[in-house]
C-alpha cells in the first residue's frame, strides 16, 4: 500500500491531481492534503472527490487514473 496526497491548489484545468508518496511531482507540503494509504489510485481519487468534486490521478505517478 501507498501514501496518496492530492494537491489543495487546483490545475489551470480545475483539477486536483492525486499523487502517491514517491512522485517527482509531489506538491510541497503547504500544499497538499494527505488522502490516506491505499492499493491503487483509484481508492485514493475517490477519497479525493470528497473535497475535491474534481479529483485526477497524476499523468506520472497514477496514470490509470489519469483522465484527459
Amino acid at each position: 500500500m501507498k501514501k496518496y496526497y492530492v494537491n489543495k491548489n487546483a490545475q489551470s484545468n480545475g483539477d486536483h491531481e492525486v499523487h502517491d508518496q514517491d512522485c517527482t511531482y509531489l506538491p510541497a507540503v503547504d500544499n497538499r492534503k494527505y488522502l490516506g494509504e491505499f492499493l491503487s489510485c483509484e481508492g485514493a481519487v475517490t477519497e479525493a472527490k470528497k473535497t475535491y468534486s474534481k479529483s485526477n490521478g497524476c499523468k506520472t505517478c497514477s496514470k490509470p487514473c489519469h483522465t484527459t
